[in-house]
């Protein structure tokens, strides 16, 4: 019997790929923040090796890694979130040298980033030697519920939380500060995709039919209405708008993908839109951004951000006015809530069509994983990730461009911020854990010689 596993070559194949894409990744980086010095300063700058020499360790890394503990893995992935990760440290570092132009003694942020930077890649190389199979951790269901929980609590604590532009999000902890949000979603994605595995069943079955559409039974709402007052929860406490899309958004598809009943997408915008309409009359820092995404230029004074940054957009126009030769710098919050607006405005439409086509690779990568994964859970997991992946960049990009009201979510890999930057990173880790899980072959099923089986046969 010939032999069912795949052929040697087929692992260094991948792996060469990757490491060509990777290279590419790391030069699209160093390259950029070569530009911005050469845009802004007319030179080189004196520290690019620097920058270079920390993108190649990095990206050597992870490659390692990868090669060592998944290789089987998906190898497009990780060279698309180098370059994203490049491409957000060049820009940072631009946005420092603006900034001080206008008080020298603003801090910079290039630094602190690549710092986190290193810590996300600790995050990642920790999930895929710790995580050698992705479906241990269904085991683990509810402690990662009640971890979520509490990480979505801790801001709410006395002389811990820490409220910014009106929402109470942050955690200090001495000189730190963390974002329990970000962690809370992965754990979040983990609860909902072991918790839909085992009642997918009951889930599935249908109730009433209302206009061509099988709504959910009455007493399985059950779920769905836990995690919608959770997504309140979120903005009545820590008015945080953004959060509380992205949660409800992620357990309302992954609970479609567990079912394939279109109803609970119909029931869960509904509770969105009641939720969202409630936040708009109880909370006023709601009704100032929906009034900012409705009016801008209404009251120019409180609305400057957002106005900035259309200008910018405008003033970028398709081609953009050069990494360096931009005024990125002029929004408020130009490094992190409106990092795209500053990419629109020194590479143009162009290049931001083709970041945002980047960020749609990454999410179509995970929805192939998902796609291809051949158990329950891993196959929820690898949905749910790439979903709140697309979803938070939809977001960030549609409030900075006027498609719907600013939200306060940070655009992945790029926006300054450190909890950010690790948890996502940790995203990707899961994401290829799964894929190596998916596409190793299976075990070798070795073959026997014809007389053996004749004399088993015979002693039988």
């Amino acid at each position: 019997m010939a032999s069912m596993t795949t052929p040697a070559w087929v692992p260094r194949k991948r792996r060469g790929a990757e490491f060509a894409l990777t290279v590419l990744a790391v030069f699209i980086g160093i390259a950029a923040y070569a530009a911005v010095g050469l845009g802004a300063e007319g030179t080189v700058p004196a520290d690019t090796y620097k920058l270079g020499a920390a993108l190649i360790v990095l990206a050597i890394a992870t490659h390692l890694i990868v090669r060592r503990v998944a290789p089987y893995a998906d190898p497009v992935l990780l060279p698309l979130v180098i370059a994203l990760n490049g491409l957000g440290l060049a820009m940072i570092y631009r946005l420092d040298l603006g900034r001080q132009q206008i008080n020298p003694d603003r801090a910079a942020f290039a630094n602190s980033q690549l710092v986190w930077t290193g810590l996300g890649v600790a995050a990642f190389a920790g999930i895929l030697i710790l995580v050698r199979d992705h479906r241990r951790l269904q085991s683990l269901t509810y402690t990662f519920g009640f971890a979520a929980i509490a990480l979505l609590i801790l801001p709410l604590l006395p002389h811990f939380g820490r409220t910014i532009n009106g929402a109470r999000i942050w955690v200090n902890f001495g000189p730190f500060s963390f974002q329990p949000g970000e962690a809370a979603k992965v754990c979040l994605a983990i609860f909902f995709a072991g918790y839909l595995v085992v009642k997918r069943d009951a889930l599935a079955l249908a109730g009433r039919r209302v206009l061509g559409i099988d709504l959910p039974r009455g007493r399985d709402l059950g779920p769905i209405l836990g995690g919608w007052l959770i997504s309140v929860g979120i903005l009545v406490f820590q008015r945080d708008l953004g959060s509380s899309l992205l949660f409800f958004g992620l357990f309302v598809v992954m609970l479609y993908v567990a079912t394939e009943r279109p109803g609970w997408l119909i029931v869960g915008a509904g509770l969105f839109t009641v939720g969202a309409y409630f936040g708009y009359l109880a909370f006023s820092h709601v009704r100032v951004r929906f009034d900012a995404w409705l009016d801008p230029f209404g009251d120019p004074d409180a609305n400057g951000q957002i106005i900035n940054g259309l200008f910018g957009l405008a003033h970028g126009g398709v081609l953009g006015k050069g990494l360096g030769q931009g005024s990125p710098q002029l929004t408020p919050y130009s490094f992190s809530d409106f990092i795209a607006a500053s990419m629109g405005e020194e590479l143009g439409l162009t290049g931001l069509m083709a970041i945002l086509l980047i960020y749609g690779l990454i999410a179509e990568r995970g929805l192939r994983i998902a796609l291809t994964c051949r158990d329950a859970f891993g196959k929820l997991l690898a949905a749910g990730l790439a979903f709140s992946f697309a979803l938070q960049v939809f977001v960030v990009v549609g409030g900075v461009t006027r498609l719907i009201p600013l939200t306060g979510l940070t655009t992945p890999f790029m926006a300054q911020g450190g909890s950010s930057v690790v948890m996502n990173w940790a995203i990707i880790g899961l994401l290829l854990r799964i894929s190596d899980q998916t596409r190793r072959p299976a075990p070798e099923i070795s073959s026997f010689d014809s007389n053996e089986e004749t004399q088993v046969v015979k002693l039988a």
